[in-house]
């Protein structure tokens, strides 16, 4: 399954909230810097999915707020 995401960094919750079909938002509490956000929103994502991490990727947008995530199921 591939997602669209908006990340917000730096946030005092971790959450998950779905936008629309296909479309989320997720709230992280690192910086966006050397990857700790993108660990984290793989976190985040396999919790909220009930999957493991290694089953979440980040296809795109690596190094920006607004990624594109496949999960599989």
């Amino acid at each position: 399954m591939r997602i669209y995401l908006k990340v917000i960094t730096r946030s005092s919750q971790q959450k998950t909230e779905k936008i629309s079909e296909g479309e989320y938002k997720v709230w992280v509490n690192s910086v966006p810097e050397k990857g700790k956000a993108n660990q984290e929103v793989i976190e985040v994502l396999a919790n909220y999915f009930e999957v493991s991490k290694s089953e979440v990727k980040i296809v795109g947008g690596k190094s920006h707020s607004r990624k594109i995530v496949d999960i599989n199921f």
